[in-house]
């Protein structure tokens, strides 16, 4: 896929046949500081992120000259190589590549972000959202504080964090994921 810049990307992938992707904490917290460290590197924002156990879903703008492709790639063989490393296992952990889709409207882009953000809830991981620690939703509502996480996005249309806990709260799951259907995977 070619990234524009300036754009914003649904990218998302599962594990191999379905497997997790994080065994233990400490696999969750390791990406996160690769997402640091080369969203720096590859001038890539990340807008929003939540991380499942057999699935992830980010949400990414390319800046001038910077190259989402070049982010995914390291960060997630990076990835891939450390968790074998510590597991004592070889291969791939993950379907394929990650699929993306360009988000073409502010619109869209809040209530993707709102989706991603919601994803634990659905999955029946947790009952709130503000109950997974691994997305950058705490910081969108600012009980967290990180680098990851669009502050410019978020002050256009949310001049406080409980304009979007409430845009948050007003999801209608069932509605809005048929209208999203383009943007997900089966993710059972």
């Amino acid at each position: 896929m070619e990234y524009k810049e300036n754009s914003y990307y649904h990218i998302y992938n599962r594990g191999t046949h379905r497997q997790k992707i994080f065994f233990e904490g400490e696999n969750y917290r390791y990406l996160t500081t690769l997402f640091l460290k080369n969203s720096a590197r590859y001038s890539v924002t990340v807008a929003a992120y939540c991380l499942m156990p057999n699935h992830y879903h980010l949400v990414l703008k390319q800046k001038q000259l910077g190259s989402i492709g070049s982010f995914l790639r390291t960060t997630f063989n990076t990835y891939t190589q450390a968790v074998n490393m510590r597991l004592g296992i070889s291969g791939t952990l993950f379907q394929g590549q990650a699929k993306g889709k360009e988000i073409t409207t502010d619109t869209y882009c809040l209530r993707v972000i709102r989706y991603v953000h919601l994803n634990p809830v659905a999955a029946k991981l947790v009952t709130s959202v503000e109950d997974w620690p691994f997305s950058n939703y705490l910081e969108w509502v600012d009980k967290r504080r990180s680098p990851l996480v669009d502050t410019e996005l978020r002050a256009s249309y949310f001049p406080n964090p409980e304009e979007y806990r409430e845009f948050v709260k007003g999801y209608r799951m069932e509605k809005e994921r048929s209208d999203m259907s383009d943007f997900l995977f089966d993710e059972e």
